[in-house]
C-alpha cells in the first residue's frame, strides 16, 4: 500500500505543477480543447448547451497512450 501512497503523492504534485503553469503562462497554455470541430454547441435565447465531444476523444487518446506507455514499465 505504500507504493500506492507514493503515486498519489507524485500525482498531486505534477497536478499543482501543471496548475500553476497555467496560471502563471496564460499565453503559453492556448489549448484549442473546446472549440474543435465536432464539438456541440446549441445556442438558444437564454439557453447555451455545450458537449466537447472531439476535445473528449482526442484526451481519451492522450490519456490512454500516456497510461499505456506508463504502464509498460
Amino acid at each position: 500500500m505504500g507504493e500506492f501512497g507514493k503515486i498519489l503523492v507524485l500525482l498531486g504534485a505534477v497536478l499543482i505543477f501543471i496548475g500553476l503553469f497555467f496560471i502563471y503562462m496564460p499565453n503559453l497554455t492556448k489549448i484549442p480543447f473546446g472549440k474543435l470541430p465536432g464539438d456541440i454547441v446549441i445556442k438558444k435565447e437564454n439557453f447555451t448547451f455545450y458537449f466537447p465531444l472531439a476535445s473528449s476523444i482526442i484526451l481519451s487518446i492522450i490519456l490512454t497512450a500516456i497510461f499505456y506507455f506508463l504502464g509498460r514499465k
